[in-house]
């Protein structure tokens, strides 16, 4: 699929569940088929939009099925669309002569009353969708090499962004750097050998060299991903005028990412969350502070409408 800027097309569809499978404890990964007016809107997604779902009708799993932290938020209505970025979208229909059908993965962790009604999902269910929203992440003219660090639940957008390149940028040399509290709170697989070297295998099936980090040392490198990307940055020396970074995870991360990029040069988009109740600017609740202007005076972008994907230069973090 065409990627190469974000598309102003967004609308209400409807879309199919194939798959909704726990990948281990809490963390769930959800197939779709877009109907036929999704399929076309996301023909020219890019990685890193993201899409506001409507779980108000989806029911809740048995009571036993409920764990016992979030029993008393279980019962609580769903108002509020719930925003999900996407793991992976693709083709899977030839676009002629026939309408182009469009499958999309999402990854989601079960941390509340509407990701709990989302594990009830079973095949040939219906959601209502709206999306895509908000701006991705871009590759910019004469850059080579791209250096993807995720943590945790960002690693979603990231395995897009890797796709993506693999299909649209085959000559860039992508480097990812993966990293989670343990080994449990991957959203992906990660296959740990007798000699203890860790795979994490949706990236690394791509043929891109993969890296795992962990904040207790279960897998991979001891210590926060972060200090894993800074360690082999210094040891391999990138062109910075040849290299991006990408990183997509928690702010503080994402603040150590930017100061990663700037200490060395090197140009970086980053990935911001924040509640976003509509997903299209209307309820502003979604401010991330940003650079001041001319005056100094504080500026405001809203993540869903200016973002999710900013210029780590651009963003103003207060950690």
């Amino acid at each position: 699929m065409q990627n190469n800027r974000a598309s102003n097309n967004k609308g209400s569809f409807g879309a199919k569940v194939l798959s909704n499978k726990a990948t281990r404890k809490r963390y769930w990964r959800l197939n779709l088929e877009l109907d036929a007016a999704g399929s076309q809107l996301f023909l020219h997604v890019k990685p890193g939009q993201f899409a506001e779902f409507d779980l108000a009708g989806v029911s809740l799993p048995p009571a036993i099925a409920i764990p016992a932290e979030l029993r008393d938020a279980a019962c609580r209505q769903i108002i509020l669309r719930r925003p999900f970025s996407f793991s992976d979208v693709k083709l899977i229909s030839d676009p002629a002569p026939s309408p182009p059908a469009v499958s999309a993965e999402v990854l989601y962790r079960v941390t509340g009353p509407a990701t709990l009604r989302m594990t009830t999902l079973k095949p040939g269910d219906q959601l209502d969708i709206i999306g895509p929203l908000g701006n991705g992440f871009s590759v910019p003219a004469g850059k080579n090499r791209a250096i993807l660090i995720a943590g945790g639940m960002g690693s979603p957008p990231l395995q897009h962004l890797a796709e993506y390149l693999r299909a649209h940028h085959p000559d860039t040399d992508v480097v990812v750097f993966a990293g989670a509290r343990s080994l449990d709170d991957f959203p992906f697989t990660v296959q740990v050998g007798d000699d203890g070297t860790c795979v994490p295998v949706e990236f690394a099936r791509l043929g891109d060299r993969a890296y795992v980090a962990t904040d207790d040392g279960s897998a991979g490198f001891h210590g926060f991903v972060t200090e894993l990307a800074a360690q082999w940055v210094d040891e391999n020396a990138p062109d910075p005028n040849e290299t991006i970074i990408y990183g997509c995870g928690p702010e503080v991360m994402l603040a150590a990412v930017a100061g990663l990029a700037a200490g060395h040069g090197i140009d970086c988009q980053v990935s911001m969350e924040r509640m976003m109740g509509c997903g299209i600017g209307l309820c502003q609740s979604c401010a991330v502070e940003t650079a001041p202007d001319a005056d100094g005076g504080t500026v405001y972008k809203l993540c869903c409408k200016d973002g999710p994907v900013f210029d780590s230069k651009e963003v103003s973090f207060r950690l």
